[in-house]
């Protein structure tokens, strides 16, 4: 019987926002050991302990910025399947444990849906200006998986619906929602310039030259249907 003694976390970290994969082994977890995880920014996201009935998880969180606690078996740990980090307040997922082949396969698909998106999008005639919104998703797709886009509260997981001038960000945690422009230069410059983009709980805010340059107002004239 082939035995696993390898697991992976993919989490994101409560003060950056960075999503980190990080590996460990069963042999590094004797009884009553710590092993702690922190992410490349420095600050402890994770803890796992051995003890007489399995494993406990504690776990930073980024939505309640308090501490979650886990207890999971052996058998579980070690097995094939993925298990999910909840934050046990708000119900939004933190992070993912389980066998490097899976874990891996899930962050790559992840981002092969971004490219895909992108690849369709960027010979689409739906658009008013098809190139300038290839690169704003482009921006954007770096900014999140830099850990940049995000809810204030708290959720990573951040709705992007497309439309032909612009995009609209949202949160299905709080319904928060952000605009962002994607017709003109003036708009791409804006976002190219951000490394982070914060929805405001509950609130509506809009990206675009207006809010960061301080200029008077850009006016967007309705296109006729035809």
């Amino acid at each position: 019987m082939l035995i696993t003694t390898n697991a992976v976390l993919a989490m994101r970290c409560p003060e950056c926002g960075k999503m980190d994969v990080h590996k460990f082994s069963r042999f590094s977890l004797p009884r009553g050991k710590v092993l702690s995880i922190n992410c490349s920014c420095g600050a402890n996201k994770f803890e796992i302990t051995r003890n007489r009935t399995g494993y406990l998880l504690k776990f930073a969180c980024m939505a309640c910025e308090t501490e979650h606690f886990l207890e999971i078996s052996s058998n579980i740990l070690w097995s094939e399947g993925i298990t999910s980090l909840f934050c046990q307040d708000t119900g939004i997922e933190l992070g993912s444990l389980g066998p490097a082949a899976k874990i891996d396969e899930m962050v790559f698909r992840q981002e092969q849906e971004m490219e895909y998106l992108l690849d369709e999008l960027e010979s689409d005639s739906y658009f008013h200006n098809p190139e300038i919104m290839y690169e704003v998703l482009n921006c954007l797709h770096h900014i999140a998986s830099e850990g940049g886009l995000y809810c204030q509260c708290g959720d990573f997981k951040i709705e992007v619906d497309i439309f032909p001038d612009r995009l609209e960000l949202h949160c299905q945690n709080c319904d928060s929602i952000n605009i962002i422009y994607a017709e003109t230069e003036e708009d791409l410059s804006v976002i190219q310039q951000i490394d982070s983009i914060e929805l405001a709980m509950h609130g509506f805010k809009c990206l675009d030259s207006l809010s960061n340059t301080g200029k008077s107002k850009k006016i967007r004239r309705k296109r006729n249907k035809t």
